[in-house]
């Protein structure tokens, strides 16, 4: 009997699982409101053409003066806290989030969520993203 019991949740752990998910997916939204979407270079190129969107590269010095997308504000991740007064002129705007993939990008926009920024994007993949579709770099 006992061992009945075991098979059963092994043989339905799978069920078990989707269904604490999807669960869970109704959260979803709530969630989302508050956090940093993520956006692909499509959706960040139209709300820079279109909607006036800041482009904020979070990377450290020597990243960003590798090459970094046009007209894009550099404030490195870590000093974000302390310096994000600066873009408060662009609080109505989209801010789209240019970043290396591995780092946590994370906080930068939970900062500016935090401060009242309505529309925080992350780039999907950061600047890895932006180099594949060769979308144009400037150094300085």
């Amino acid at each position: 009997m006992h061992h009945m019991e075991s098979t059963f949740l092994v043989d339905n752990i799978f069920f078990i699982i989707a269904a604490m998910l999807s669960g869970g997916m109704l959260l979803w939204p709530v969630v989302a409101r508050n956090s940093v979407r993520d956006i692909d270079p499509k959706r960040a190129i139209r709300l820079i053409n279109y909607e006036d969107a800041l482009v904020l590269d979070v990377r450290d010095d020597s990243e960003y003066a590798g090459g970094h997308p046009p007209n894009a504000k550099h404030i490195p991740a870590e000093k974000i806290e302390d310096r994000w007064q600066e873009l408060e002129k662009f609080k109505d705007k989209p801010v789209v989030i240019i970043f290396t993939p591995g780092l946590r990008v994370g906080r930068a926009g939970a900062v500016l969520r935090k401060n009242g920024f309505k529309q925080v994007f992350n780039l999907n993949g950061g600047i890895d993203t932006w180099r594949r579709e060769n979308l144009p770099l400037v150094k300085k």
